[in-house]
């Protein structure tokens, strides 16, 4: 039988080897070895029979069984027998053979093979290994220098006085022996296998053969102050010839670059010292040697240098060789002039002086090669060719003229292409040298003239239209451009050469009039000012022009005309007009002799006008006006006819000259009109009006203008010859011609007949505006208005043709403009009946409403306005409608316009600008004026209005411009026959006082100024007459000074100031339409206008708001919508302002009208909520009006299930939630404190209960909709939901009640958010109460007597929140310490049969914070106590009930507070009642009832009932089990519980043991504990428990199917460590089948730690195998 166990252990655990967990394996193989251990036959049989069978086990396995029969044998093999040890041999030689190439686990089967063949598998060959290392030699070379030369040339480059120089005698023979020696070693280092110059000899000697020879030439040329004056140049020949020839021959092709240069350099001075018949034999290879390097180096200096150098030895002994070179130096010399230079590049800049000088030498030898190659060159086409070649021209004749005197023609007739080359280098080189031959008498040559044309044309070339710089690296400036350097030569040579004054005068005169020249006036004016002088300072015979010998001058005339129009714009050509006017005033004895006198005075006049002012602050139009009177004096004192006529025809002959210049040829069109009406031959006259009516340029505007102009200025003398002359030209067959029908549908032709009719109407215009008023009335309609009409519309085939030339509207309307205003300026125009009137009223509207509103570029606008203000007295009248849209056109047109950008041309914009703004206002004055009345004005400003209000500061500006201008006009001109009410007052002060803080400062004194005028205004119509002054409204004037101030504060006071006079001088029926308008401006677009609205509407309803109780409700709609329509950070407070203003009159009126506001409160009504609070007073009266609103509806509504089933909906009511939210922004306000103390009670009870029925409440659907939308940025971001307004409001009140703490521990302890909630409302009621009781407990009596009547609501969720809040009062000593134990006790009590179960548990929760709250007080209530304890732990049938968990958690804390004798009646009762909770799988009622098991063996102190202790004893297994809870306030109740047992077990050594082990805060090996345990539980003194080893198995078994994994892991550790230490008496008590059974489906658990336990017990079952 024993045999039978033994070997279903084994099986049993080998079935568990396969396990996937190495851990359990590794216990299996353990448990193994432990029965191996007690019996090892039978343990390796059972292995070796499961290996043979199982004979596809995988490797890992099989390891792990040998593994654990390799321990057995290890220390058990002397007692197996012959059998046993041959069955293993088999089975360990089979494994062997089995396991080919596979590594056994060391001490497999004892040592021997297959421990070697292990170790040998393990084993790797390895040895050491060899380190290579080499080591290379090396050596350094030496290198040697001469230092002979280089000392040498030290000494060379020390330049010495003449008195050190004669050393260089006696030093070329050291010098010449060392250059064979240098020869050779460069020689040798030229061929060397590197190609490195080893020696520095030859670089040293030739600098000082080069110091040499230039000390040898200084110390020659000047032997007058040499110390030896007998040294000759033959002391040097012929050490120098042999120098030169190693030089020249060696190393000058030597292939370093430098020494090259060096030796060219040396070469130059070297040649004037060689003889001259070695120079002469030398040359023909010299020569070409040197300019051969021009190819071979980029910088070709020292090459240039040197070659001059020769050039002047050669020609110094007379060479003949140059001949035959010349050609070859010439070229070479040439390209390198023609090389562009850069002035950052000094050294090419030298080279070209020096090639220059080359120049000067050859041109001194041989001019006449020299020319004959430079003059072919000009006419290249080649830029660098033609400029070089000009630069080399230029040289020569400055330095070589005296061989260049007879070349003179020749050089002259050369220039001929150049002249014409347009290239801004060639331009600037031919400037160059007309200016050297203007020097030199070549101008004096015939050809000279072209030469001073071309410079006067550069001159004339304008400074846009210069050629482009040659090129990005050019640093040409403005000074240097072809224009400024012909205009300072031409300067230069009328002034400083005097050679060139009979040649200059008076031959620059005919440069005056061309138009080619006209930019060269100023240059020319200039210069013949100069030689003018000088030639009167000769004498007045040389100074007067004999125009007969010279034909092609201008006439005085010519000259006259063109200098007094040149003088018209006098900044142009850097200032011609001064100029102009002073060579005029010098050129008088040539024009008339009668003018001197007058000029003399009045030139000086003019040019001093002209000093007075600046270009940009010149008045265009005065000063051509002092032109003209300047030519009408001169016309008047002349007082010729002849010379009249024949200046206006020169005149007429000059007009195509200012074809390019409008503004000159507008002037020349005023002049001819001037001299025109001067002249008194009509023929003259009307012949040249003719000729200027077929030759104008129509098509320019100017010119018509100018046409028009002049035609006005000579009908001031000639009206009827000048209308004439209109009409003739009409009828005339070139107009015919130009308007036939079959041109008329052409554009081109079209366009330039409506520009002919723009130049005729203009023309009418000016000649009615000029002409005498008299003579203009009787000709108006007849005459001119028919012909301008007739010019205007055209028509075809009798259809009117609408014109599409705004030059033709504008010629109309301007012309009309004048005629209009001649009308009214006529004495008659009273008795004048104009019938074309309506007419022109429609024609101009039409005109203003097509001009754009995005410029203002053209005066139509002005002038159609002007008209219609000039026709508004002229008879017929027109009807109002008519008037009405004349207001309407002409104010959008104006108003709507947008400011013009500052620019070149904003001086003259502006001038329009304010030109347009003052004839809109005449023109609105002149309307008024039809219409003097109240109505009148208002109609005025109603078509203002929307421009007064514009969002655009311009616009407003100019709308309270014009305002202003009309209501002073209205005022001034105000005639009262009767008392009539000034009706409109309030609306007009509502409209212009909040401007008085407008953002532009002008606008604000309108704004004042309207206002002033209001108010007087109303004065007016009371009674008070036109001088009568009020104090009250003067005060205005004086409050102007603060509307200019930059200080906001300054600003708005003023404005405050503006309102209590306007409250003071208002009717009582104007007030409201006043407010009213006031409020629509909160919504204007300037800030501080809204923010003066809001200024002044406090201020009325401050002084006038008593009046106003029936408008509350229509004032705090308007209030809201304005809030909501508009957005300003000032709005806000100045609405809040306003409502607390109303509320201190009418506080219940603002409460109920705020009420009414939908919810969600945007964030405006919440601040006017706020704003309610500002004062203690009306704060208390506003919080009763709210709480009496909030209770005065049900808190909730329940709505009908749409489900069966299903719960009802509680819906909030509307009212108590609009005034909880107003509670909630009237507590949001700091100073709300003292009102809330007040009130403090009534407020925290009435909140709280309203948070309790408000838990789980639903808004309304509409408002549900809105929260799921989310609310729009206006409304305030605060929740809407019921309860957690509710919970915030509460929050507010304790905070400002100054119960800070409290808010502040709910806050830290999330109290708030719990109270929020229904599954936490009542731990929030729970911790409001402790807050409530640490922080404010003075406050609780006043808030429990409220509470006191609410305990018995019908709403259950209220009576839970007032249990809860009372049952935590008594967790605390406050209640005792306030006398209200006693009181509360009552208050639960009654509360205990309560039929919500909440509140039954809350009661016993209370009853038991008596345990911390009063422990004092528990003896005395301790039977009521545990009565209702015990009531609670049979309250109801739910096995898991609430009430019962809370009685189990009371009794714990109450049992050590209670007398013994009033426990012993239930002790048993209750420990039976829980014994069931122990395994519940709830966490808190296992963790309760097992925590008070512990309390209960406590409270019994060793001194149990046999009945109890078998109790105790029924709970040992659970106890020691459930230390393994997951749960680890469950398994500290179990070390409690445990700790509380021990001395209730008679066994001391097991209660030593519990409080060695299961002390709170140590960790716990529970393995050992167990050990431990049972080991005491097996001894004797556990003898009065006979059956307890079975009792404890069979709970090893039952939880061993507990679902908790540790409790399942402890279950068979416990039973193992029972058996291990159960005595033999006790075996019996065992089912040993029983245990492997139940092992056996362990150890297939899911949970590793549970298969361990399980193979670990099984291995200590053996003992009872």
């Amino acid at each position: 039988m024993t045999e039978s166990y033994m070997k279903k252990l084994s099986s049993t655990l080998l079935d568990a080897i396969t396990d996937k967990d190495p851990l359990v394996q590794e216990q299996v193989c353990s448990a193994l070895c432990s029965l191996g251990e007690v019996r090892p036959v039978e343990m390796l049989r059972t292995c070796e029979e499961y290996l043979r069978q199982h004979d596809k086990l995988a490797h890992p396995y099989r390891a792990a069984v040998l593994r654990a029969m390799e321990r057995v044998l290890s220390s058990r093999a002397s007692e197996l027998d012959k059998d046993t040890a041959s069955t293993i041999i088999l089975l360990a030689s089979s494994e062997m053979t089995r396991m080919k190439g596979e590594v056994l686990p060391a001490g497999v089967f004892g040592s021997g093979p297959g421990r070697g063949l292990a170790a040998g598998s393990e084993w790797r060959p390895g040895g050491p290994g060899k380190a290579v290392h080499q080591q290379g030699d090396g050596g350094a070379a030496a290198q040697a220098a001469a230092r002979g030369p280089a000392t040498l040339r030290r000494a060379a480059h020390t330049r010495q006085p003449l008195s050190g120089q004669c050393f260089w005698c006696s030093s070329l023979p050291a010098i010449h022996p060392e250059l064979p020696v240098a020869c050779a070693g460069h020689g040798q280092a030229g061929h060397g296998a590197h190609g490195v110059l080893l020696c520095p000899s030859p670089l040293a000697g030739v600098i000082a053969l080069q110091r040499f020879s230039e000390g040898a030439l200084e110390y020659l040329a000047n032997l007058d102050r040499a110390p030896d004056p007998t040294v000759r140049k033959d002391a040097f020949t012929t050490d120098i010839f042999s120098a030169y020839d190693v030089l020249f021959h060696h190393w000058l092709q030597s292939r370093e670059a430098k020494l090259r240069l060096a030796v060219v350099e040396a070469l130059g001075p070297m040649s004037h010292l060689l003889p001259s018949e070695r120079l002469e034999e030398q040359l023909p290879k010299l020569l070409p040697g040197i300019l051969a390097l021009y190819k071979k180096h980029s910088e070709t200096f020292y090459v240039s240098k040197s070659l001059g150098q020769i050039l002047e030895a050669a020609v110094s002994v007379g060479s003949r060789t140059l001949d035959t070179q010349l050609d070859a130096l010439l070229a070479a010399l040439h390209s390198q002039i023609c090389v562009p230079v850069e002035s950052s590049s000094p050294l090419a800049m030298s080279n070209q002086k020096e090639a220059l000088r080359c120049f000067t030498v050859l041109a001194c030898n041989s001019p006449d090669r020299l020319l004959a190659f430079l003059l072919p060159r000009l006419d290249t086409n080649n830029e660098r060719t033609r400029v070089g070649t000009l630069q080399v021209v230029r040289h020569v004749i400055n330095s070589a003229a005296a061989q260049m005197e007879d070349k003179k023609p020749f050089i002259l007739s050369s220039m001929r292409l150049p002249l014409l080359d347009t290239n801004s280098k060639v331009k600037r080189a031919v400037v160059q040298v007309i200016s050297a031959m203007a020097h030199h008498g070549y101008l004096e040559q015939p050809g000279g003239e072209a030469m001073i044309e071309y410079i006067v044309q550069q001159c004339a070339l304008p400074p846009e239209q210069e050629p482009e710089k040659p090129g990005p690296s050019s640093k040409d400036s403005k000074a240097d451009s072809v224009r400024a350097i012909s205009v300072r030569t031409l300067y230069l040579v009328s002034t400083t050469v005097d050679r060139m004054n009979h040649v200059l005068w008076p031959y620059l005169l005919q440069f005056l009039i061309p138009v080619r020249f006209t930019g060269a006036l100023t240059p020319l004016c200039r210069s013949l000012m100069h030689l003018a002088q000088k030639r009167q300072e000769a004498g007045a015979d040389t100074f007067l022009i004999q125009y007969d010998t010279h034909a092609s001058l201008p006439s005085p005339y010519a000259v006259t005309a063109r200098l007094l129009v040149v003088s018209s714009s006098p900044y142009l050509g850097d200032g011609r007009g001064v100029v102009a006017l002073r060579l005029l005033s010098v050129l008088h004895p040539n024009i008339h002799p009668l003018l001197g006198q007058h000029w003399e005075t009045t030139v000086p006049l003019l040019l001093g006008y002209l000093d007075e002012h600046m270009e940009e602050t010149l008045p265009q139009e005065e000063w051509e006006e002092r032109l003209l009177m300047f030519l009408r004096d001169t016309l008047a004192i002349v007082s010729d006819n002849v010379w009249i006529c024949q200046l206006s025809l020169e005149l007429c002959r000059q007009l195509p000259c200012y074809d390019g210049a409008p503004q000159e040829k507008n002037f020349l069109y005023k002049c001819i009109g001037t001299t025109l009406g001067a002249a008194s031959s009509k023929e003259v006259v009307r012949k040249h009006l003719q000729e200027l009516l077929e030759t104008a340029r129509y098509q320019e505007e100017a010119e018509r203008e100018g046409l028009a102009c002049c035609f006005g200025i000579c009908a001031i003398s000639h009206l009827e010859d000048t209308l004439a002359q209109l009409e003739d030209f009409v009828r005339s067959e070139v107009f015919r011609k130009s308007i036939g029908i079959l041109n008329i549908f052409k554009d081109r032709s079209e366009n330039e007949v409506e520009k002919v009719k723009s130049a005729l109407i203009l023309c009418y215009g000016h000649v009615a505006a000029r002409a005498p008023c008299e003579l203009v009335l009787a000709k108006v309609e007849s005459d001119i208005l028919r012909n301008v009409f007739q010019h205007f519309n055209t028509k075809v085939l009798g259809v009117k043709i609408e014109t599409k030339d705004p030059a033709l509207k504008l010629c109309l309307v301007q012309s009309v403009c004048m005629i209009s205003h001649a009308i009214c300026s006529s004495t008659q125009a009273g008795s004048f009946h104009f019938s074309r009137k309506a007419e022109l009223v429609a024609q101009m509207m039409e005109f203003i409403r097509a001009e754009p509103l995005d410029s203002l570029r053209t005066p139509i606008r002005k002038k159609a306005m002007l008209t219609c203000t000039y026709l508004v007295s002229v008879e017929p009248a027109l009807d109002k409608q008519a008037w009405a849209d004349v207001i309407r056109g002409c104010l959008h047109s104006v108003m709507a316009l947008l400011p013009e950008p500052k620019g070149e041309d904003g001086g003259c914009q502006e001038s329009l600008y304010l030109d347009t703004l003052h004839a809109l206002e005449d023109l609105l004055t002149s309307l008024l004026q039809q219409n003097m009345t109240p109505q009148g004005l208002q109609m005025m400003i109603e078509h203002l209005s929307p421009w007064i209000k514009s969002p655009r500061g311009h616009e407003r500006a100019r709308a309270l411009g014009v305002s202003a201008h009309l209501l002073r006009y209205f005022l001034e001109h105000l005639r009262v026959s009767a008392l009539v009410p000034f009706h409109n007052l309030g609306l007009l002060v509502g409209l212009f006082s909040p401007r008085c803080a407008d953002l532009w400062p002008a606008t604000r004194q309108e704004a004042m100024d309207c206002v002033h005028s209001l108010l007087y205004l109303q004065l007016g119509y009371e009674g008070f007459s036109q001088d009568y002054r009020d104090d009250v409204v003067e005060r205005l004037l004086s409050l102007k000074d603060g509307l200019v101030h930059p200080d906001p504060a300054i600003l708005f006071h003023t404005c405050h100031s503006v309102g209590q006079i306007i409250a003071r001088r208002l009717p009582p029926d104007q007030l409201i339409s006043l407010l009213l308008t006031m409020f629509e401006g909160l919504g204007d677009h300037d800030q501080n206008c809204s923010r003066a609205a809001t200024v002044m509407i406090n201020c009325l309803l401050q002084e006038r708001g008593g009046a106003l109780q029936e408008k509350v409700p229509e004032i705090v709609s308007v209030l809201r919508s304005k809030l909501q329509e508009v957005q300003g950070e000032h709005i806000l407070p100045a609405a809040q302002h306003s409502i607390y203003l109303l509320a201190t009159q009418h506080c219940a009126a603002v409460v109920s009208s705020l009420l009414g506001s939908p919810l969600p409160l945007d964030s405006h009504t919440c601040m006017l909520w706020r704003a309610l609070a500002a004062e203690p007073h009306l704060a208390t009266q506003v919080l009763g009006l709210l709480l009496e609103m909030m209770n005065r509806d049900v808190p909730f509504k329940e709505s009908r299930a749409f489900l069966l089933g299903r719960t009802p909906d509680r819906v909030a009511t509307l009212l108590p939630l609009s005034a909880s939210c107003a509670l909630f922004e009237v507590m949001s306000t700091p100073a709300v404190g003292p009102a809330v103390l007040e009130l403090y009670p009534q407020l925290f009870v009435a909140l709280l209960l309203r948070v309790s029925c408000t838990v789980g409440v639903q808004l309304p659907r509409n408002l549900q909709a809105l929260e799921r939308r989310g609310a729009s940025p206006a409304l305030a971001t605060r929740n809407l939901e019921p309860c957690s307004s509710a919970v915030d409001t509460l929050r507010a009140v304790l905070l400002r009640s100054g119960s800070e703490d409290v808010a502040q521990r709910m806050d830290q302890e999330g109290g708030w958010e719990l109270l929020r909630t229904s599954a936490g409302h009542e731990e929030g009621a729970t911790r409001l109460a402790r807050a409530m009781a640490e922080h404010a407990g003075p406050r609780l009596p006043l808030v429990l007597k409220a509470l006191a009547c609410t305990q018995s609501s019908v709403y259950e969720v209220q009576r839970v929140t007032t249990t809860a809040f009372l049952a935590e009062l008594l967790n605390s000593n406050v209640a005792n310490d306030l006398m209200l134990l006693d009181s509360l006790l009552e208050s639960l009590a009654a509360r205990q049969k309560d039929t919500c179960a909440s509140v039954r548990r809350l009661v016993l929760r209370g009853l038991a914070n008596l345990a911390s709250g009063s422990p004092d007080k528990v003896r005395a209530h301790g039977p009521q106590l545990l009565t209702a304890m015990i009531g609670g732990l049979d309250d109801g049938d739910n096995p898991h009930s609430p009430v019962a968990l809370e009685a189990m958690v009371g009794l714990a804390q109450l049992l050590h507070l209670m007398e013994t004798w009033d426990l012993r009646s239930g002790l048993l009762h209750v420990a039976i009642r829980i014994r069931p909770f122990f395994d519940s799988e709830k966490t808190e009622f296992r963790t309760a009832s097992i925590r008070l098991f512990g309390h209960l063996n406590k409270v019994c102190h060793g001194d149990c009932e046999d009945i109890f202790l078998d109790q105790v004893m029924g709970g040992m297994a659970p106890l020691l089990l459930h230390l393994q809870d997951p749960q680890t306030t469950v398994a500290s109740a179990c070390r409690f519980a445990l700790l509380m047992c021990g001395p209730n077990l008679a066994c001391e050594e097991l209660s030593a043991a519990f409080q060695k082990h299961l002390q709170e805060g140590r960790a716990l090996h529970f393995g050992e504990f167990l050990n431990t345990t049972c080991k005491h539980l097996a001894s004797p003194q556990m003898q009065h428990f006979p059956d307890l080893l079975g009792r404890l198995l069979s709970t090893c078994l039952f939880y061993c199917k507990s679902s908790w994994e540790g409790v399942r892991a402890a279950a068979p550790l416990l039973t193992g460590f029972l058996v291990l230490h159960a005595e033999p008496r006790q075996q019996p008590q065992v089912d040993l089948d029983q245990l492997i059974s139940a092992f056996q489906i362990l150890l297939k658990d899911p949970a590793p730690e549970v298969r361990t336990r399980a193979a670990e017990a099984l291995g200590r079952l053996v003992k009872l195998a």
